[in-house]
């Protein structure tokens, strides 16, 4: 019988106390063995060079959330309470609405005419026709609407575009009330109208998997993260990135979500079953809001250029007294250039704000908000659009920010002469007395759980979510 040693036994001792390539620990990548003698200063704590990686917070911020026990959300907005109407008047006063619609003015009401370039008339309504379309105006300085000067001379063949809004009545003495006209129409009161708006429940899933044995192994880094995960399991670091990711999926769907819309490929166009999206914040505001396609940080005049303009859009609309900008850096540097060449002592850039800045202080080149006119605007760098993962690492990038009433913010009521609460942006998600999907966590199969023979845990994620603008007429989308 023979006996045969293995070739890696290592029974023979080093003929002197020395480093041998048979006694330290290896750590070159690739390597088998144990070749390296000397031990590396380990720094076992991962390094966070990203900072804080996660995105969301936004809604949280300037939004109420609510629980909802429905597939959809549907609410309805007050219309406005005066008249006015755009759409083409001929040279002998008939006024038609745009797009054929119809319209509520009645016979004997008294309105003011615009060609929509530089001339602005007052005019009677004499008829109205019977499907609510047309309304024949005369004016008060002319015989006919082509005989007012500067106004319809351009074409005679009859269409001029135009908008008008109601401002009074006039009638004789001893006549009938007001009607609409157009015979069984006579004599009806105008009926206050809303729109009706719907935001459907939005689904959202993500699972992360780790086989029993990868559970239970420990590793040499030290692991962190944005959930508080800490240790040496390198599947806590795998789960709570896969949860911070989770978390900032659930917000960014309600940022960039659209309705399906002539899409065969993904769903219906309506919001019921199936893959048809939902109503995400920047297309509500490209609905039902403003856009803004101003280039911020040309000059200061420009800038300023802009907000006037948006001061004027919003006194059109409920004139929220506080707005918040979430902008990306480049808009909120130029707003900062904008704000500082206000100050007539700024032009060498040691004067900013209203303090007195000395030479043994930092210099303050910041600006968190300022007043214009009757509104506050408070600016905030929103991360979601600087991020090099995100919109920030874009190569066209389509959104430098948004302007957002403030949270709950208020309407200035001129007559009671006080703000009135009004709610705006909502985070709706689907819940009961026994049920909660705003984010919902669960683990199955073997490891942490029992409810297979697979040797692994899996952690799933859901949330069910929608987003709710109301007034979306008060926000605004800088493009």
């Amino acid at each position: 019988m023979a006996i045969t040693d293995g070739g890696n036994l290592g029974v023979v001792p080093a003929p002197a106390m020395q480093a041998s390539p048979s006694n330290f620990i290896n750590f070159i990548d690739g390597s088998t063995g144990w070749e390296q003698q000397y031990l590396p200063d380990l720094m076992e704590k991962e390094v966070e060079r990203y900072g804080k990686r996660t995105v969301s917070g936004f809604l949280a911020q300037v939004g109420a959330e609510e629980a909802s026990s429905a597939d959809a959300v549907v609410w309805s907005e007050q219309g406005r309470l005066h008249l006015s109407y755009d759409g083409a008047v001929t040279n002998a006063g008939v006024f038609t609405v745009a797009s054929s619609g119809t319209h509520a003015i009645r016979l004997g009401a008294t309105v003011l005419l615009s060609d929509n370039v530089d001339t602005v008339i007052p005019c009677y309504v004499s008829a109205i026709a019977s499907d609510q379309t047309t309304a024949t105006l005369l004016p008060y300085e002319a015989a006919t609407v082509g005989a007012v000067s500067g106004f319809g001379t351009s074409d005679d063949s009859g269409t001029n575009t135009a908008s008008l809004f109601v401002y009074g009545s006039e009638f004789n003495k001893g006549t009938n009330g007001m009607g609409l006209g157009g015979g069984t129409n006579d004599f009806q009161s105008v009926e206050p109208s809303f729109k009706s708006f719907r935001s459907k429940m939005l689904i959202l899933k993500d699972t992360y998997r780790v086989s029993g044995s990868d559970a239970s192994q420990i590793g040499w880094v030290e692991v962190s993260g944005e959930e508080g995960q800490n240790g040496y399991l390198w599947y806590l670091k795998a789960n709570g990135d896969t949860m911070a990711r989770f978390g900032d999926y659930c917000e960014m769907a309600l940022l960039e979500s659209k309705i399906a819309a002539g899409s065969g490929a993904i769903g219906g166009s309506d919001l019921g079953d199936g893959n048809s999206g939902t109503e995400g914040l920047f297309a509500a505001i490209t609905d039902r809001g403003h856009t803004s396609t101003g280039i911020t940080g040309v000059n200061a005049a420009t800038d300023l250029a802009e907000f006037d303009a948006m001061l004027a859009k919003f006194d059109k609309q409920g004139a929220i007294e506080e707005n918040m900008m979430f902008v990306n850096r480049a808009t909120a540097l130029a707003m900062d250039d904008m704000l500082a060449s206000m100050n007539s002592y700024g032009a060498g850039g040691t004067s900013y704000g209203v303090f007195n800045n000395s030479e043994d202080m930092a210099l303050n080149l910041g600006f968190s908000g300022f007043r214009r006119g009757s509104y506050d605007f408070y600016k905030t760098d929103w991360k979601y659009l600087n991020d090099g993962s995100l919109r920030g690492g874009l190569t066209y990038n389509d959104v430098r920010g948004v302007v957002i009433p403030a949270g709950t913010s208020s309407v200035y009521d001129e007559q009671l002469g006080k703000n009135m609460k009004r709610p705006f942006l909502h985070l709706r998600y689907r819940a009961s007395q026994t049920e909660s999907r705003k984010l919902k966590t669960w683990v199955t199969d073997s490891v942490g759980a029992a409810t297979s023979d697979l040797d692994a845990m899996t952690i799933n994620y859901l949330s069910e979510r929608c987003l709710v603008v109301q007034g979306g007429n008060n926000f605004m989308l800088l493009n």
